[in-house]
């Protein structure tokens, strides 16, 4: 059973997402909360697999709240809701810890899909929108982080490295295995792997460290033809 705490400062969408969620049956809504405060202190008392965080709250923003728990209990994960565009506060919740982004009016299916995946240790954010937001949010990268990140990648396998540099360009599991020649199990135990080397909660978190350590080369199409 999924468990999952819904944070928003209108009851009205906390009622719509608790209706929708409780007609899944691997999902338990085991509470709710109005602001960034009292999501903190229920995620420390209910321990819930999945937060589902709004931004614009008053008093503790969803942003500050998101870093907050993830920093003392990363093993929740967080899935952020808001009603604007994604490059709005898509950089500032990753660097949170947030694991992916939901606009509010996302179809049922998608939220029931997005609460599985995050759940399951993986990050909601499809191909295009990771290179979109990468695109945009890599200029604003402190320099001395690519050093720090350089230093990070040292530990990887030669293998482990050019998985890494497929995850970096936003590329699913099925897409690494083409291009390598691996079955999509070897290329999800190598994830796996040099993701627990660097401390990442997730690829999403593995592609900013990518552009960190300046590894992605810009122009990659990811959905492109691939040679045999």
């Amino acid at each position: 059973m999924i468990r999952v705490l819904i944070v928003d400062d209108q009851s009205l969408v906390r009622t719509g997402f608790k209706m929708i969620l409780d007609a899944e049956p691997d999902i338990e809504v085991v509470g709710e909360a109005g602001d960034g405060a009292a999501a903190v202190t229920m995620v420390r008392t209910l321990r819930p697999d999945v937060v589902l965080m709004d931004v614009r709250m008053p008093g503790t923003d969803g942003i500050t709240a998101t870093g907050q728990v993830t920093a003392e209990l990363p093993g929740t994960r967080i899935l952020i809701l808001t009603t604007f565009d994604l490059d709005d506060y898509v950089h500032a919740g990753l660097r949170a810890g947030a694991s992916g982004f939901l606009l509010k009016d996302v179809p049922a299916p998608d939220l029931v899909a997005a609460i599985r995946t995050v759940a399951a240790g993986d990050s909601v954010l499809s191909p295009s929108t990771t290179r979109r937001l990468i695109e945009r949010f890599v200029p604003l990268l402190p320099t001395p982080a690519a050093t720090v990140a350089t230093d990070a990648l040292a530990s990887l396998t030669s293998r482990e490295r050019e998985v890494f540099g497929l995850v970096a360009q936003g590329r699913s599991n099925r897409e690494i295995a083409d291009t390598l020649f691996l079955s999509e199990g070897t290329v999800k135990i190598h994830v796996s792997r040099l993701l627990g080397k660097l401390g990442l909660r997730d690829r999403v978190h593995a592609v900013i460290l990518a552009y960190e350590a300046g590894i992605r080369v810009p122009g990659d199409t990811p959905e492109g033809h691939q040679s045999r």
